[in-house]
């Protein structure tokens, strides 16, 4: 793997997410850590979501954001900021490291020889000490243990909207098409959403709408 990129924001500033990520694609290194960064914690929440308790043995929220990080340093080339965000890229990253570790449960020699959960779907290698410090760290923040408990309480429409476009940052018209909903419908409940995160003082910060702030 190359270099570690350095993680963490500069005291001083908090540039736009957009900026970041043109940034690091025009070759600062630097910033492709901070990016990570600062999208570890929805990374986590999301992993947090979808993940089954009954799977946690083999696949841990923690080991799917230190392999997100390195698949995504690894085809960092093929990231154009001018025509998508970084947020919805390093999803489709992510979305791909969890359909493989599923892939790999769902075969039954894999679980035969893994009862006791000590082989896990994701073989982390080279991992940078970066990464792993910042999922250590998420993965303490109570703050987002109580987000994802709160999620489960939702309807399910409202819990998929709120990972969809909260989260993997896609447009309520996608997430309208997804779930067999109007526009208007999606747009009103977004924000009904909005006003009970807010109510329930859990970290807004973790959605795509933010992220400029």
């Amino acid at each position: 793997m190359a270099k570690d990129p350095p993680a963490g924001d500069a005291p001083q500033e908090r540039l736009d997410t957009r900026e970041l990520a043109a940034q690091a694609h025009a070759g600062d290194a630097s910033r492709f850590g901070q990016l990570y960064e600062r999208i570890a914690p929805s990374l986590y929440t999301w992993a947090d979501l979808r993940i089954r308790p009954e799977l946690r043995q083999w696949i841990d929220p923690q080991d799917v954001v230190q392999e997100v990080w390195c698949r995504a340093w690894k085809i960092f080339d093929a990231f154009d900021p001018a025509n998508v965000s970084f947020r919805y890229w390093i999803f489709r990253v992510a979305k791909n490291v969890l359909l493989e570790a599923f892939r790999k449960l769902d075969n039954p020699s894999f679980k035969a020889k893994s009862r006791d959960g000590s082989s896990k779907a994701l073989e982390l290698g080279d991992v940078p000490d970066s990464a792993t410090a910042i999922s250590r760290r998420i993965a303490r923040e109570e703050s987002l243990k109580l987000f994802s408990t709160w999620v489960q309480t939702l309807e399910e429409e409202d819990r998929m909207l709120l990972i969809h476009h909260g989260l993997e940052g896609l447009s309520q018209a996608e997430v309208a098409e997804r779930l067999q909903l109007n526009r208007e419908t999606v747009a009103k409940r977004w924000q009904r959403l909005l006003v009970r995160v807010a109510d329930q003082k859990l970290p807004r910060e973790l959605f795509s709408a933010v992220e400029a702030d």
